[in-house]
């Protein structure tokens, strides 16, 4: 249930991409330290005022904090000891920003050879925009990606952070890679993971597209071809449909919808015709899925077999019966902040689920604990590669 219980990472992130890629690290048993400022910590923590806040919550569970202010000889040398008995460690600031603080990959590399030491920028360690400031919005702009979720007409951005999101993603898998290696070689690499790097491999698509037969691909590209859908519904809520290829989800879907006399409509009577024409489909169907509710459409289209599901917003997706069926709603408490709601890891060992989680640290939290640790380390009671293996 918890692979990764004999790694130990060390994080020196902030805000989403480093907290993200340390965060899978431990959904999958990994005894992460998040190393944090006195007195402010991650600027996440703060974002909607005090030091607890929802953001910050959303990436950083199953995590222990300490806070050190590598400025100071005394917690460099806590933070140096950490890293001594460190497998991972994770930083994701600006290039030459981690130097400053003693924390680049030379200083690191002397306290300990077999360290995996992952570096995540926004454009990279070099080039003409290696010092540009770098956050989501702006990574998903540089890759092309924006393009394909922004609104064709009165653009504006709207989705979540995917590109901090993906990129946590990336450098926890190539972190993954290097610790297989070090298994074999005994030796450390050092990972450097950009955010316009993983965006631009995170959406193949378009490119191949532009390489292969010279398409732009714009926002509705992708929803023409697969002959995707969301209609709103008599009661304002929304169903989502996937029709893609196979002719039977066509054919349900007249049958599903009562429309069957669309199938001889020649601007739909092929798969191509309707990619053509799907404005037109579309202006058919509106107000025909509105004639009913949500409920009623979903029973009418799981009946005829089409791909459809209800689009939920956060506070209905987790209440479907599936959902529930799954446990994917889990729940901890905190000493002091209360009870954390928070979706689990979506991994299934030997066909288990892991719903254990620990709720996100307080500034400093675990920092007596840590340090206590480090000195029955040094005291020679418990090996230094073993500080803080404890069953979730």
């Amino acid at each position: 249930m918890t692979p990764l219980r004999n790694i130990r990472v060390i994080e020196m992130g902030t805000y989403i991409t480093g907290p993200a890629a340390a965060m899978q690290l431990a959904d999958l048993g990994a005894d992460v330290i998040k190393v944090e400022r006195p007195g402010e910590g991650d600027p996440f923590r703060a974002f909607k005022g005090g030091l607890y806040s929802p953001h910050f919550q959303t990436y950083n569970r199953n995590k222990r904090s300490i806070a050190l202010d590598t400025r100071k000889p005394e917690d460099l040398a806590v933070f140096h000891d950490l890293i001594a008995g460190a497998d991972v460690f994770i930083q994701n600031f600006r290039p030459g920003v981690a130097e400053k603080m003693g924390a680049g990959e030379d200083d690191l590399r002397r306290l300990n050879p077999r360290l995996i030491y992952c570096a995540i920028s926004g454009f990279g360690n070099s080039g003409p925009a290696r010092d540009r400031p770098t956050y989501d919005t702006v990574a998903q702009a540089a890759s092309g990606f924006l393009r394909l979720m922004t609104p064709p007409t009165n653009p504006r951005v709207i989705g979540p952070a995917i590109a901090d999101a993906v990129t946590g993603h990336y450098a926890a898998t190539g972190i993954l890679a290097a610790l297989v290696e070090r298994g074999t070689t005994g030796r450390g690499r050092r990972l450097d993971i950009s955010m316009l790097e993983a965006m631009c491999h995170f959406n193949p698509d378009s490119f191949t597209h532009y390489f292969s037969v010279g398409e732009v691909m714009g926002p509705l590209s992708r929803p023409v071809v697969s002959q995707s859908y969301t209609f709103e519904c008599a009661d304002g809520k929304w169903v989502a449909i996937h029709m893609s290829s196979p002719p039977k989800f066509w054919t349900g879907f007249l049958q599903a919808t009562g429309q069957q006399h669309l199938a001889t409509d020649p601007r739909f009577a092929e798969r191509l015709e309707r990619i053509r024409h799907q404005d037109d489909l579309i202006a058919i169907m509106t107000p025909v899925f509105r004639s009913r509710s949500r409920a009623d459409w979903c029973a009418a289209l799981e009946a005829a077999e089409v791909p459809y599901s209800p689009a939920y917003d956060s506070d209905e997706a987790l209440e479907d019966p599936q959902a529930v069926h799954l446990g994917i709603k889990v729940t901890a408490d905190h000493p002091q902040m209360g009870t954390l709601a928070t979706v689990r890891a979506p991994y299934n060992f030997d066909g288990q689920p892991d719903r254990s989680v620990r709720p996100p640290p307080t500034l400093d939290q675990h920092g007596a604990e840590i340090r206590a640790e480090l000195q029955r380390s040094k005291a020679g009671r418990r090996p230094a590669t073993q500080l803080g293996r404890r069953p979730r």
